[in-house]
Order: C-alpha cells, then structure tokens, then sequence
C-alpha cells in the first residue's frame, strides 16, 4: 500500500483525546494531526517519537495532518493508522501473497454474519462455493519482539470471536488475521493480563476449529507492505 501523497516528517509532543495528536513539524510549526486509532496504543505514542504524516487539503476537513507512522527510541517503524489493516490485507489478497488463501479469488468486504448484527471484514470464496468468513486485527503492542492483542479490553473484539465461533461450530470455515504494523514484532501472542476475556474466547474459538493466522509487514514513510507470515502463539 503505497501513501498517495508524500509524508511529512515531525515530532510528536503529544496524543490526547484519544483521536488527537500534536506534532512539531521540522520547519517549527506544531499542528494537530488526527490519529486514526482508539486503542491504548502502549510504546506508540511516546512524546518525542519521530513521525510521519499525511495530508489532505480538502476545506470539509476539520484537520489537514493524518498520523500514519511512528518510529519508536529502539528505531522500529510502527503502522499507526488501524484502518489500513483491512486495506493491506485487501492488497495482499488480490496480489496473491498470502498463500494460506491462495484456494480463494473472490474477496467481498463488510458482509453481515453471525447472531450479533456483526460485519465480517471478508468473506473468502472461489469457485467451488468453499467460503471462510475472516476477521482481521492490527497489532501494534510490542514486548521484546512479541506481538501482544488487544492493548486494552475490547468487547468488539470479544463480540467477533464470539461470532467465529458460532460460525465455526456451524460447520463454516472461519478465521482471524493479525496484521502486524510494527517491525519490532517477530511472533503474535493474547494479551491474556490486559483482556482475560477475550483469551477465554480464543480459546475456544480455537477449540472449535477458527484458525489464527498473523503476519507482519514492511513500513517505510512511502509504503507499508503485509508480505510475511508470524508465528502465532496462544499461551505465553
């Protein structure tokens, strides 16, 4: 996925209101940029973390600066924006780089599921009619090379694996994609302390046959590619 316009380097003074960051441009100038991430974003976000931004000059806009990228002290890129995952995951799909889904050409988005009026993010199929409902997550807690997810408590989170399950249990071939923006991140594993509930619900969805699949990507400040699988890890 490569940005349409050329980032803008700076340096973050800080996030707050969750969806707010102010970054001092190189020239000085310190602008608001808006974070497009809700999580707690733990070792992302640190005052002082160079950055990259984009921008947009469309007037409807309340803000022009999009955070997109940060660079932490050990110098691993991180992926900020967590609606890029699906469109990585999208791209990497239709190029035909994941081969654990290589049985599979058709890719819709957004299709309704499930018993809780939920939306999985794709619906795989190919022309046998063999379909996998699958979710996809953005990783970015980092913990001496291992992935951690979710950063915090999320009942969505929670409601989707719920969801899988039952698809599974039905019969459904399902699964759950960890899309990993952080280069420092070598293997994927729950956050069992930071969400205890959504560690039971892998488990089970685990027992009842969804499969885990998690892969990491290469970020530079003109393009993030998903381009390699991780090794995933229930317990640690």
């Amino acid at each position: 996925m490569r940005f349409s316009n050329t980032l803008i380097c700076g340096t973050l003074v800080k996030r707050y209101k969750r969806f707010l960051a102010d970054v001092a441009l190189e020239n000085g100038t310190i602008v608001t940029a808006h974070c497009p991430n809700t999580g707690a974003m733990t070792g992302c976000a640190e005052p002082g973390f160079k950055v990259w931004l984009s921008s947009n000059n469309d007037p409807k806009r309340k803000l022009k600066y999009t955070w997109e990228i940060a660079v932490d002290h050990d110098h691993n890129l991180i992926g900020i924006n967590t609606h890029n995952a699906n469109k990585l995951v999208y791209e990497a799909l239709c190029q035909r780089r994941l081969a654990e889904f290589s049985a599979f050409r058709q890719y819709r988005r957004e299709v309704k599921f499930g018993n809780e009026n939920s939306k999985v993010d794709f619906l795989l199929s190919n022309s046998e009619h063999a379909q996998m409902y699958l979710e996809v997550k953005s990783v970015t807690l980092a913990q001496n090379g291992l992935g951690l997810f979710p950063d915090t408590v999320t009942t969505r989170g929670q409601k989707h694996l719920r969801e899988l399950t039952s698809m599974a249990l039905q019969g459904n071939n399902a699964g759950i994609l960890f899309c990993v923006q952080h280069t420092g991140i070598k293997r994927v594993a729950i956050a069992k302390k930071l969400d205890p509930e959504y560690f039971e619900l892998m488990r089970r969805a685990i027992k009842a046959g969804v499969k885990v699949f998690a892969f990491g990507c290469d970020i530079t400040e003109k393009e993030i590619l998903l381009n390699r699988q991780l090794p995933f890890t229930y317990d640690v």
